[in-house]
């Protein structure tokens, strides 16, 4: 049974090494292109987010917050988020309201106990799935095109443009980083219990460690990256009207989007008439 036990623990690990975060989180950032939802024009998506991560802030009818969070849990499934966002949404789920929902139905809590905490737990959930949805379903260029058709300012969309491109990056040098400490190190034997602690201590240390000089070498790119963007006209192309222009011509509202906002319209107007008629 301990073997048993040995060999399932170190296949857990195995399964959350740092290429395997990596390349969930780039998958969540990037490789959601060809999903419905990334179909859809970013100026649709934004105005959609916008109502379901407001709105539900508002609401206090668990029938309509319901409606709510089933819809943006089927715009979830459909835009194909990545594993590991959706165990940190059901962590961060269970670590906020969660648990207090499930101790008060353990411990006896009768409707008056229990509905105040299932009102805020559909309300965090809804609107941690809408912004899951939105940004797992939007490229980088395409979000920064709809902020600015939205009349954000340009340095603003191009600022959360660059740092979803700097993502990768920051994932490289923090592995680098990472494998430097430990090729100098001398990690502690963890064949027992208290071993197993002590090395997860010092890998815990490690990660901490690496931070500062993972800052540091993202900055000296980031120079880098500015001085090119810089030498290409980068200023004059968030001024001019025409390089803006060209760059909102690729905005089209499909038939799709078109589908999409009149059935989650619907939903939401069934959610609301079924809180008025309970």
């Amino acid at each position: 049974m301990s073997k048993w036990m040995q060999k399932l623990s170190e296949n857990i690990l195995d399964k959350f090494s740092m290429d395997f975060l990596r390349s969930q989180v780039l998958k969540n950032a990037y490789g959601n292109d060809d999903t419905v939802i990334a179909g859809l024009d970013p100026r649709i998506l934004l105005a959609w987010y916008l109502f379901f991560a407001i709105v539900p802030w508002f609401a206090d009818d668990i029938p309509f917050l319901l409606g709510c969070f089933l819809l943006v849990m089927v715009t979830t499934v459909l835009a194909r988020v990545a594993g590991l966002v959706l165990f940190l949404f059901v962590l961060g789920i269970f670590t906020q309201t969660g648990y207090l929902l499930i101790f008060t139905l353990l411990f006896g809590g009768d409707a008056s106990s229990v509905a105040p905490l299932l009102v805020l737990t559909l309300k965090v959930a809804t609107v941690s799935l809408a912004s899951v949805t939105v940004f797992s379903g939007l490229d980088p260029d395409r979000l920064s095109n709809g902020l600015m058709w939205y009349g954000c300012p340009e340095r603003l969309s191009f600022s959360i443009s660059y740092a979803y491109r700097m993502l990768p990056i920051l994932m490289e040098e923090f592995q680098n980083v990472l494998l430097s400490y430990r090729l100098r190190g001398n990690p502690p034997a963890h064949d027992t219990a208290a071993g197993k602690i002590r090395y997860l201590v010092y890998q815990v240390r490690i990660i901490i460690q690496s931070f500062y000089p993972l800052m540091l070498n993202t900055a000296k790119r980031s120079r880098t990256t500015v001085e090119a963007l810089e030498l290409r006209g980068y200023r004059y192309a968030q001024s001019s009207r025409q390089v803006r222009r060209m760059k909102l011509a690729s905005l089209k509202v499909t038939l799709n989007d078109l589908i999409f906002l009149t059935a989650s319209i619907l939903w939401t107007a069934v959610s609301i008439l079924a809180s008025g008629l309970i």
